[in-house]
């Protein structure tokens, strides 16, 4: 039984005593910066990925932002992507200086659709960025189909997707690179945090380069190599005008203890949202579903539409006040004060538009009991049955 007065946050992070002592002693050995721990974590997840090369980085956004410049993106060249993701993947292009275009999305993945994607390309189109939402896989066997019948680079964004896969195949593989998050609610967590992979060295040479301000050494590389036994100091160049997107050894030494779980967490979560499906199936609600092909659905995110005569609202504030943490992926892109100018051109997002009037996303982790599971479905269950 839920404790009353007891709030059921959307999201919280699996963490425990493992985690506590990696920190401690990356804290113990005083190097807290960019080192040993970071490239540690980068070669076991590019393992876990299959991917040549990973980068750790402080965000999926910068992750997104130097693939695009590492790629060669110039000012107002077109990148096609969803409607409905977050703005950092909006954020990411303008950055980069391009110009972000919206394809509307599929009303059963509710991802790309990959259908409408030549019809927005142009000749000022070099890149398609596609998004894994919630954690379901885009059709990436049409997507890079598009992408070399005209010449354009893939970047992915798998900010929902660590452990996806498409046709028995790593997201994140597909594209010139791929981006993952481990922000504070995502499937694997370094509280900030992302990371790069990619199968091209020049790609990774530019971005780790344009990682740390452009340098041409970390600082825990300058004081000598402990392979060649040199002790001489090594004084680095300025290479490129870079940023300040590096990832610290506390960050990483979270992230290597998060990526042994990774499986465990990912059938945790599988549970719950097997569960919430069976539950509310008979409900008037709409799930996101699988295109036919063959996928491993991340879990990420747990969503719901609800039809246009029920208020998003009132049922946002319901649960809200029974002590349920829903909330919503995501809001109208082209409605946000900052892209109105950007998108001040009708921009043709019928069902993307629908969805974010009427998408819900329900709590979802690992440590989510099951008394909460089944008071958040009673609660849905109960409300639907008074508003019917």
């Amino acid at each position: 039984m839920v404790k009353k007065n007891k709030f059921i946050r959307f999201g919280k992070p699996h963490l425990g005593k493992d985690e506590i002592k990696s920190i401690n002693n990356v804290l113990k050995n005083s190097w807290i910066g960019t080192g040993t721990e970071c490239l540690n974590f980068e070669n076991q997840f590019k393992k876990y990925k299959k991917s040549r090369y990973a980068l750790s980085l402080n965000s999926c956004t910068a992750g997104l932002h130097i693939s695009l410049i590492s790629l060669g993106l110039k000012e107002g060249d077109e990148v096609i992507t969803t409607s409905l993701t977050f703005c950092s993947t909006i954020n990411s292009i303008l950055l980069a200086g391009g110009k972000p275009v919206l394809v509307d999305i599929r009303p059963d993945t509710l991802n790309l659709n990959e259908e409408l994607i030549e019809k927005s390309i142009t000749k000022k189109t070099k890149f398609i960025l596609p998004v894994h939402f919630a954690g379901m896989p885009c059709d990436m066997t049409k997507i890079l189909k598009i992408a070399k019948k005209y010449n354009l680079y893939v970047v992915e964004d798998c900010a929902h997707a660590i452990e996806s896969k498409y046709k028995n195949v790593n997201t994140g593989t597909f594209g010139d690179t791929g981006c993952f998050s481990f922000y504070a609610n995502k499937n694997l967590t370094t509280g900030e945090g992302g990371m790069l992979i990619t199968n091209s060295k020049k790609v990774y040479d530019n971005c780790k380069i344009l990682r740390l301000h452009g340098m041409s050494k970390d600082a825990w590389k300058r004081f000598g190599d402990k392979k060649t036994k040199k002790i001489d100091y090594n004084y680095y160049d300025v290479k490129k005008i870079g940023y300040k997107y590096n990832m610290t050894d506390i960050m990483a030494s979270m992230g290597i203890v998060q990526l042994k779980k990774i499986n465990y967490m990912w059938k945790k979560r599988k549970q719950i949202y097997d569960f919430y499906q069976n539950e509310l199936k008979h409900l008037p609600l709409k799930f996101q579903k699988n295109n036919k092909y063959k996928i491993k659905h991340g879990y990420h995110l747990f969503i719901m539409i609800i039809n246009n005569n029920i208020s998003r609202e009132n049922l946002l504030n319901y649960l809200n006040k029974k002590g349920i943490g829903a909330t919503v992926h995501y809001n109208d892109l082209t409605e946000f004060t900052a892209y109105k100018n950007i998108f001040r051109k009708k921009v043709n997002i019928p069902i993307s538009k629908y969805v974010c009037k009427n998408i819900i996303s329900l709590p979802i982790y690992p440590d989510l009991k099951k008394t909460e599971m089944r008071y958040i479905t009673n609660t849905l269950k109960f409300f639907f049955k008074k508003n019917a």
